[in-house]
């Protein structure tokens, strides 16, 4: 067991600084749920002046060697070499939220963070940590913080906790982007008679120019639908089945 694998833990301060051990603001894991909503700290220290999860690894269990399960709250020591281990299992584990300051450029930001996380929320300001007996340091942490979400769950609850800053999402789904990318219905009907050069139009026609159409794949009614959209102004029929775009 690597007994010194935490030294310099939780070094947010400047070098002038009297401790090396600072501990996150209670403020920010309340805003993610409180500590009882995290299943483990594998980075915590054995005279911490809160519980920041269910459960915690301290310096002698060598939390990077131990199992980690559930959702996680990782504040990783922070050196680079020890941020790229920490963070490269955090990457693997895909659950939880941790908290280092926002080295965009760095190694392992690149790595484990932009390649590997699902949202990010860049802090307004700067913190200010606390000492192990649960006082506030004077002093902020002398660079700007970012909480990084592992995990779709993370990703929305990091998206509405209420921090002051800026959220950036990553790793969109589909889902996600097909109603930005997704003509309405209207606007589909619009496109396809601005194309036929104001003729009328049949049903059938209509129902095989849109049957592989983006916006039928995830409505089995899709033609009623269709219909419905016909018969609200912008169109009118001028025979049975036959429909044509009213000029504007």
């Amino acid at each position: 067991m690597n007994v010194n694998l935490f030294a310099g833990m939780g070094s947010h301060q400047s070098a002038r600084s009297e401790t090396n051990t600072w501990f996150s603001p209670p403020a920010i894991l309340d805003a993610l749920g409180g500590a009882d909503s995290f299943d483990l700290d594998p980075c915590s220290h054995i005279d911490r002046p809160w519980p920041t999860a269910r459960e915690h690894y301290v310096q002698e269990d060598n939390g990077l060697i131990l199992p980690w399960f559930g959702r996680i709250w990782l504040n990783p020591p922070y050196s680079i070499a020890l941020i790229t281990k920490f963070l490269g299992r955090m990457a693997a584990h895909d659950r939880g939220v941790a908290l280092i300051f926002a080295r965009t450029e760095t190694d392992p930001f690149h790595r484990f963070v932009w390649g590997a996380a699902s949202g990010l929320l860049f802090l307004r300001g700067r913190l200010n940590f606390h000492r192990p007996d649960g006082s506030r340091a004077e002093a902020n942490g002398g660079a700007p913080s970012v909480l990084i979400a592992y995990g779709s769950e993370d990703r929305d609850i990091l998206a509405a906790a209420p921090i002051d800053g800026a959220f950036v999402p990553l790793r969109f789904n589909l889902s996600m982007l097909m109603p930005a990318l997704t003509p309405t219905w209207r606007e589909a009907l619009d496109g396809f008679f601005s194309g036929r050069g104001g003729e009328a139009v049949s049903l059938a026609e209509l129902y095989r120019a849109f049957a592989d159409h983006p916006k039928t794949r995830a409505n089995q009614h899709w033609r009623d639908k269709l219909r419905q959209v016909l018969q609200r102004g912008q169109f009118e029929r001028v025979d049975k089945g036959l429909w044509k775009r009213v000029p504007a």
